[in-house]
């Protein structure tokens, strides 16, 4: 069975210039959760870029990338927020939003032109971007020892490294408790090796699976 695969996000806002025939475009793309989040960023770009002629926007968001939504600001109809939402979409992007600042220079680019500038404004800007992959990850917690916690430490780092997992938090108590966020297919090579590491004294705990953002 294929595991789905989600759209990825941003792990933080760029901000990126392009100038074409003395026309200033000025992109912010930032990670949002929602469309709330989405309006109130472009909201603020456009109190800060007031003096501008155009601030024209797209965003997609959900966890599916299924909502999307945007605006030319008035450029020509499709010149503008499309080509923006285009780009996004070709990236496989979700819960991010962009904002493209028009400066006009005094030349009249023409519709395919702009189609091209705000396309490309935001493509150079997502170059910039640090990704964030999304994967339905699934707990595992295990206790050890407290003088033995170190050595698992480092063993579940590099097991991780291998599978694709993701380390979580330690938690001290009469025992050092682990936690690991691992794909569903892994599971069991997890216990086996959890198993053989620890003469079988070791029994991992499967938790509830959760969709975690994972450094590209």
């Amino acid at each position: 069975m294929t595991a789905r695969r989600y759209p990825q996000t941003i792990a933080a806002a760029v901000d990126h210039e392009l100038v074409i025939k003395k026309s200033r475009f000025i992109t912010h793309i930032a990670p949002v959760s929602s469309v709330a989040e989405a309006d109130a960023g472009i909201a603020a770009v456009r109190k800060r870029a007031w003096d501008a002629r155009h601030n024209c926007t797209a965003m997609v968001t959900g966890l599916l990338g299924d909502q999307a939504r945007s605006s030319d600001d008035g450029e020509p109809s499709g010149t503008a927020g499309i080509p923006m939402l285009e780009v996004l979409r070709r990236r496989e992007l979700t819960d991010v939003v962009a904002v493209v600042t028009r400066y006009f220079g005094g030349i009249k680019l023409g519709a395919g032109g702009l189609v091209r500038a705000y396309g490309s404004a935001v493509s150079e800007a997502l170059d910039h971007a640090t990704f964030l992959r999304r994967e339905p990850l699934t707990q595992v917690t295990f206790d050890v020892a407290h003088a033995d916690a170190g050595r698992y430490d480092n063993l579940v780092r590099a097991w991780a490294t291998q599978h694709g997992a993701t380390l979580g938090e330690t938690h001290y108590g009469a025992k050092a408790q682990l936690e690991l966020w691992v794909p569903a297919l892994e599971l069991d090579r997890l216990a086996a090796d959890l198993a053989e590491a620890s003469g079988g004294a070791v029994q991992p705990i499967t938790g509830t699976e959760r969709i975690i953002d994972v450094p590209d």
